[in-house]
């Protein structure tokens, strides 16, 4: 094929795979199976590797993400993305109606969804994508065109363009793909993001595109920031006007002139809210008609003709039905509240953990009481306590023996948690496997919970060390394996006997130790044979390890039972030595905690070096924290730091702490 040819059929595959992709991604209507929109994008791929000179910046594979880049830079945004006044009642809304009728005798007003999200301008010259970049501080954001070009349904080009269109959108993590980032980030022990909100931001500032690529974030465009070549009169309009142009536009708009319209939409949005694919946080009541926003004007910090009504957190009341009582790996006895079900943020919940003893305590929790319950950020069922006493008038008390061996359950000074001491405990004995092979521990591919238990309950693995005498004849005993996938699993379990001695070490589960801990214990120690050698005293002696823990670590390694599994676990062939990542040492005896949204780097990213160079990662902030490392966004942890006096430093001033 010449390159006149293939020019031409670059142009009419780019034509035809930004028209199907509309109709998949903005539209939700699409006219082609998967396998022929892969196919054409696959011919398009070709082309471009055979005539490199014919990919353009609004390819669409292009989408796919780039190389990583060192940082974002700053743009200045011409026209301010401010925020707006919130109100939290419908009697602030009507306020807001009847003060615009005071200035305005007949006004029109869009009531539209506020989505959860990420704000972002989007600028176009002559129907081109030439950047995007966030909302930062309103007035100055970051480029981040790359991780822009990504989201599928964000238009790479359109035709019919003015010569300069800037817009406003929201970009947000649909709450599916949310849930399995989670699910993943658990499993990979690292800190999961705290909602789709946070994810989104933490997507989006990637500085590595392919990344951004893959978390499948969307938009929804809600406003015109400038135009050259078209004029609107009115919010609505612009939003038709881009609609037929292919932006993905804010899911539902609707024009009214009443408060009793408005308090309906809202009413009727707030039901359907937990049924929506994305997050919103409440409505937004706009003054439809540009010109009579200007004659209304302005604050000092937000516009008067428009209001974002909050949603507030759900709350619902349901009775508590039983108590479970469940015992973990490390032997924590764990009461587990039983109740009706209720419908909260979109799902059906019927279950939540009581954590321990004085929990239940502290609220006097009885079966057959009438209880509150929430999701903590929409995500995890809570019970905030009782709102109607129902059931017995003291609290419910767990089982002075373990439930599941008989055991004398203990409570040991200082904890809370009530615990059965049997290490032969079945309970405790399947946990463990379960969690030996799991992602944060050994990494064991298809050796999840129900095949553990499966090959716990056929005698087949009774400790951990089975786990690595397994065979293919083995594991084909089970229901649903074959010789392939038995081998498989059997070439999984190998290859983690190479795996860092850290994961090694986690997967032994020592209580109140994590992943992080393990890799400080490996990197001053260096073998798992001088680890178990270490006093109590040379456990202290590393940062972030206290005489509780450091006591915990020194006896479970001590404790028979543990030895003889870590020397059944050398014998077949288990790498038990370290080889350590550390750049520097420069951060040694330092305690950190990361919060907001940085620039260059993810929170695990900066995480690791912080580690990298000998310093400690903390969840929270407290007087023995040494930094705070404060990016965009930043809350509780910022305001509790500088409550405390902690020093507060930026990205770039970290980084230079490290050079």
């Amino acid at each position: 094929m010449d390159i006149q040819t293939a020019r031409k059929r670059v142009s009419e595959l780019t034509d035809i795979i930004d028209y199907h992709s509309r109709k998949y991604y903005v539209e939700d209507n699409p006219e082609i199976e998967d396998y022929e929109f892969d196919k054409l994008m696959q011919e398009l791929k070709e082309l471009e590797s055979e005539f490199p000179e014919l990919v353009t910046p609004y390819s669409p594979t292009q989408r796919v993400g780039g190389a990583p880049v060192s940082g974002f830079a700053k743009v200045t945004h011409k026209v301010q993305m401010g925020s707006l006044q919130d109100v939290f009642s419908f009697s602030q809304v009507e306020e807001f109606v009847n003060r615009i009728k005071e200035e305005i005798p007949e006004p029109c007003f869009t009531v539209e969804p506020k989505i959860d999200g990420l704000s972002v301008s989007l600028e176009y010259t002559d129907g081109e994508l030439t950047r995007g970049s966030t909302r930062g501080d309103g007035f100055v954001g970051e480029d981040v065109s790359a991780n822009i070009k990504t989201i599928n349904s964000i238009p790479l080009k359109f035709s019919d363009a003015p010569s300069f269109l800037e817009v406003r959108g929201e970009v947000y993590m649909p709450r599916s793909v949310f849930y399995k980032l989670s699910q993943e980030m658990e499993l990979n022990s690292e800190q999961p993001f705290k909602n789709p909100r946070n994810a989104a931001a933490g997507s989006l500032r990637q500085k590595d595109s392919k990344i951004a690529a893959k978390r499948k974030l969307d938009i929804f465009v809600f406003n015109v920031q400038q135009v050259e070549g078209v004029k609107f009169s009115s919010h609505k309009q612009s939003l038709d006007y881009l609609k037929a142009h292919g932006f993905k536009v804010i899911p539902e708009y609707k024009l009214v002139k009443s408060f009793e319209e408005i308090k309906s939409i809202i009413e009727d949005i707030g039901e359907r809210r937990y049924s929506l694919p994305y997050d919103i946080d409440g409505v937004v009541i706009k003054l439809d008609s540009l010109a009579l926003r200007e004659q209304v004007g302005y604050t000092s910090k937000v516009p008067k003709w428009a209001v974002a009504y909050k949603f507030p957190p759900e709350e619902k009341q349901t009775k508590l039905t039983s108590i479970e009582v469940n015992v973990g790996r490390t032997g924590a006895i764990t009461p587990v509240a039983v109740f009706e079900p209720i419908l909260l943020a979109g799902t059906s919940v019927s279950r939540a953990t009581l954590h321990n003893q004085d929990f239940i305590d502290e609220r006097n929790i009885s079966v057959g009481d009438i209880i509150t319950v929430r999701k903590a950020g929409d995500i995890i069922p809570e019970v905030l306590g009782v709102a109607q006493k129902c059931g017995d008038e003291a609290s419910f008390k767990l089982p002075s023996k373990c439930p599941v061996c008989g055991a004398e359950a203990v409570r040991e000074e200082g904890e809370s948690a009530l615990r059965c001491p049997n290490i032969e405990c079945p309970a405790q004995v399947l946990r463990s496997i379960i969690y030996f092979a799991s992602k944060p521990a050994m990494n064991i591919d298809g050796f999840g919970p129900a095949v553990a238990q499966a090959l716990y309950e056929n005698g087949l693995v009774k400790t951990v060390p089975d786990i690595y005498r397994l065979t293919v004849e083995d594991v084909m005993t089970l229901e649903g394996f074959k010789e392939k996938s038995a081998a498989k699993l059997i070439n999984s379990i190998i290859k983690s006997k190479s795996n860092p001695l850290d994961r090694l070490i986690c997967g032994l589960g020592i209580r109140n130790v994590g992943s992080a801990s393990c890799k400080l214990l490996c990197e001053k120690f260096g073998s798992i044979d001088n680890i178990i050698s270490a006093r109590v005293e040379d456990i202290v002696a590393i940062d972030g390890f206290g005489e509780l823990t450091a006591e915990t670590v020194y006896k479970t390694l001590s404790e028979p039972h543990m030895l003889k599994t870590i020397s059944e676990l050398k014998e077949l062939g288990v790498n038990t030595e370290y080889e350590t990542s550390r750049q520097s040492d420069k951060l040694s005896g330092l305690s950190f905690v990361i919060t907001g949204t940085l620039p260059n780097y993810s929170r695990d990213d900066m995480k690791a070096l912080v580690e990298a160079n000998g310093g400690v990662v903390k969840l929270s902030v407290s007087k023995k924290t040494n930094y705070l490392i404060a990016g965009e966004d930043a809350g509780s942890k910022l305001t509790k730091a500088q409550e405390l006096g902690i020093n507060i430093v930026d990205e770039n001033a970290f980084l230079q702490m490290i050079q």
